[in-house]
């Protein structure tokens, strides 16, 4: 900010009220500063809700997984048999509804995105 104060006396623009001109020109300068600052603020809140994200997803699935070593699930053959049939006929109604979830999750994300916290 000094550095465009000092350009601006080196080179004295013509205006008709230099003194005014600067208390201008430093006030839109203070008010981008805050902007500034502002976005700052914004992309730090992101990065700490992408790490906590991260962190919370991490552990949920280490501890789902050792659930899963340490609990597993006793089923025979003929059960996981009749899951795998009926899953094949409907399966393009089952991808369809994952699909039309993720695309769903996607735009409220990008919507959410530009709200403030």
């Amino acid at each position: 900010m000094k550095d465009i104060e000092q350009y601006l006396r080196e080179n004295a623009p013509e205006t008709p009220d230099e003194g005014q001109f600067l208390i201008e020109t430093n006030a839109r300068l203070d008010s981008v500063e805050g902007i500034k600052e502002t976005v700052d603020g914004e992309h730090r809140r992101w990065r700490k809700v992408l790490v906590i994200t991260l962190v919370a997803g991490l552990v949920l699935g280490c501890l789902l997984t050792l659930l899963a070593v340490f609990c597993p699930v006793q089923t025979d053959a003929s059960t996981f048999t009749k899951t795998i049939e009926a899953l094949k006929g409907g399966k393009e109604v089952l991808m369809g509804f994952v699909a039309c979830c993720a695309i769903g999750l996607g735009i409220l994300s990008m919507t959410k995105k530009r709200e403030a916290f």
